[in-house]
């Protein structure tokens, strides 16, 4: 039962956030969104810049503008899912479940991660 109903809030949540990104288009509503404090401290941009703007993009089927503003999101929108299936499946899918939660996969992750952020501030600075 408790399962069933943290599931329940936090697909509502999900629902409800698609919802206001598909709506409401960062890039145009000023303080509405919150802003990058990587970014306003260092001028720099931080692996997740641009996120708020790509979601809106990706809800709206534009997939060049999700690309220009987080490539990212390319690989990490398929591996969250992947993370989330494993995760709600453990039982049945253990050994995908260990697999996406060694010490390896995890530092793959990390260095994905911060190559990401490294190049994107050297090849498209603000």
């Amino acid at each position: 039962m408790k399962k069933t109903i943290i599931t329940t809030i936090i697909v509502v949540a999900a629902v409800l956030a698609a919802a206001i990104y598909f709506t409401f288009d960062p890039a145009d509503t000023g303080n509405l969104f919150p802003k990058c404090i990587f970014v306003t401290l260092t001028g720099y941009q931080c692996p997740g810049c641009g996120t708020q703007r790509a979601i809106h993009c990706f809800l709206h089927g534009d997939i060049a503008g999700m690309w220009h503003y987080n490539a990212a999101l390319f690989v990490a929108i398929p591996t969250i899912l992947l993370y989330l299936y494993a995760g709600l499946r453990r039982n049945s899918h253990m050994r995908l479940y260990n697999a996406l939660n060694s010490t390896t996969a995890i530092v793959i992750i990390l260095v994905v991660i911060i190559s990401w952020w490294i190049l994107r501030n050297i090849f498209c600075p603000l």
